[in-house]
């Protein structure tokens, strides 16, 4: 069946991944998107996959690699090295999406904890290197039958996670690669509010480069911590049905990931969690999904 639905572990995280993985299967669902941090906790990608398969769940996404803006050569060979090592885990946790956040300005490393000239605020630049970067990892990316998932972030997030932030920036990254090897990643909390979103999510489905589809909403006020302003479906203020049925008409029939940053529903009991997404799902999303599949 296409689009069933899928839990993004971020929206659960003080589970271990064994405990999403059983409150996934509890749930009904067959999918989960897996973060890497949990990933390691659990022992390696090998024994996660273990418990992933054990429960009968296979991995829609991994989240995430990406990070490639470094503009000094021990930064940039580090970036190479973690990212090679988030292909190898995508591949023995037996999926082919690896989602790819970018990263920031080198200027607002330490946001985040990192290390940057705080002097090197060149957005374009930061841009050629994330092409440089991608163009350096394709090659490793096929030969583990991996796919590179540019994730396109709202602009609010664009000097310290992501110099892309339309669907269209990513579709000109990826297109000089095979769409085997580098695709988009439609999150609609990012991307709901760009006036050319339906041209570019058909432009991604006719080059065949539409890897996965996340969903939450956008919450008011924006939260103190600008990444927790993720929202439960229908709680804010995006129109699921036509950024769904855009997905649909594009050729996409995969899973859909349910992926929400924010405090309250990241703190309460991952039962209601997962019951609220199934229901939200069920009513905002997959009825524009399947009306927009042709009979």
């Amino acid at each position: 069946m296409s689009f069933e639905l899928s839990l993004n572990t971020g929206t659960t995280p003080n589970l271990t991944l064994a405990e999403a993985v059983r409150h996934t299967a509890e749930a009904g669902l067959g999918h989960i998107g897996v973060w890497r941090h949990l990933v390691a906790d659990a022992g390696g990608a090998e024994a996660a996959a273990r418990i992933v398969s054990a429960a009968g769940l296979t991995v829609s996404t991994l989240c995430r690699g990406g990070f490639l803006t470094a503009s000094d050569p021990a930064g940039q060979a580090a970036a190479l090295e973690s990212n090679r090592a988030a292909i190898r885990e995508a591949a023995a946790l037996g999926t082919s999406e690896l989602i790819m956040v970018v990263g920031g300005l080198p200027a607002a490393a330490h946001v985040l904890g990192g290390a940057g000239d705080r002097e090197d605020r060149g957005l374009d630049a930061a841009r050629e290197r994330v092409a440089d970067r991608i163009a350096e990892l394709v090659p490793y990316a096929a030969e583990h039958g991996v796919r590179l998932v540019l994730e396109p972030l709202h602009p609010m997030y664009a000097a310290d996670r992501a110099v892309l932030s339309t669907l269209g920036q990513a579709l000109d990254l990826a297109a000089p690669h095979p769409a085997e090897t580098v695709g988009v990643v439609v999150d609609t909390f990012h991307v709901w509010w760009d006036p050319q979103l339906r041209g570019q999510i058909a432009r991604a489905g006719a080059e065949g480069r539409l890897a996965s589809y996340q969903v939450c909403d956008f919450n008011l006020p924006i939260a103190a911590d600008a990444l927790k302003s993720r929202g439960m479906m229908g709680d804010g203020y995006i129109d699921f049905g036509p950024v769904s049925a855009w997905v649909a008409e594009a050729g996409y029939r995969g899973p859909v990931e349910v992926e929400i940053f924010n405090e309250e529903v990241n703190t309460q009991d991952a039962a209601l969690t997962l019951a609220t997404m199934r229901e939200r799902y069920a009513e905002l999303v997959l009825p524009a999904l399947h009306a927009a599949v042709p009979v």
